[in-house]
């Protein structure tokens, strides 16, 4: 199946940092998120076929607005990272669950050469925001990384940051919820250094799209068993400044 280009909106020439942000009706969520973004970033959030008007308020709260129209995770994240300019481009949810302002560190960790790829870890903060389903096949997930690749992280979440163009060198196949995973996996193979540090993780704003119901997560566990099964990939091995090195 091919699809056209992301087509962007028109936004800042010069990003210090692009924020790629997947949006599937998150018209709730939006000015939280946005208003959160830090100061010189640009917001590239990617409407993936959304019906509440998600593409227009974004727009209309200063965010650049790519649209994919293949549905899936991977499709959204993919597209914004094509239609990233940046030189360190960032990934976060886009229904309020993740503060992007907590990226400010990772990106500061990458451009320092401390790491490659930065990931954050999931701290519940109250009720409900994390199903116990959803937990325990991240969980399991985990650990079938850490056998994959050697990497002892004990999350797969959305918020990331790394340089763009070895993001790119990494070929990245999956367009569904498998994307973070395989971001992670060939990210090991190609050597990349790989921390963790603890984010809070907020109740979501709206239904959730995949790890709302066990059929969701059930899906997105059999997308990352799939990645985890691929033979290892030498994409973007000693690619990018400071990408390659453990």
């Amino acid at each position: 199946m091919t699809t056209s280009p992301p087509s962007p909106d028109c936004g800042p020439a010069s990003p210090d940092v692009d924020l790629v942000l997947p949006c599937l009706n998150e018209a709730a969520a939006l000015p939280w998120v946005l208003g959160r973004v830090p100061a010189g970033w640009r917001a590239l959030v990617v409407d993936n076929g959304s019906t509440d008007g998600s593409a227009d308020l974004a727009r209309s709260l200063g965010a650049t607005v790519v649209h994919e129209s293949r549905r899936g995770f991977g499709a959204a994240c993919h597209a914004g990272l094509a239609a990233a300019t940046a030189d360190v481009v960032c990934f976060c949810d886009c229904d309020a669950s993740l503060d992007p302002a907590l990226l400010v560190p990772f990106v500061r960790e990458v451009r320092a050469g401390q790491a490659d790829l930065v990931l954050g870890r999931r701290r519940p903060q109250g009720r409900g925001a994390w199903p116990a389903h959803a937990r325990l096949g991240n969980v399991a997930l985990a650990g079938m990384l850490r056998r994959r690749t050697g990497l002892r992280l004990r999350d797969l979440g959305p918020l990331r940051a790394a340089r763009r163009e070895p993001l790119l060198a990494l070929g990245l196949t999956d367009r569904r919820s498998g994307y973070p995973l395989q971001m992670v996996v060939r990210a090991a193979d190609a050597g990349w250094r790989v921390t963790e540090h603890d984010v809070p993780y907020r109740p979501r704003t709206g239904a959730s799209k995949v790890t709302g119901t066990w059929r969701g997560t059930w899906q997105a566990v059999r997308d990352m068993r799939q990645v985890l099964a691929e033979p290892p990939s030498a994409a973007g091995t000693r690619n990018g400044d400071g990408a390659g090195r453990r």
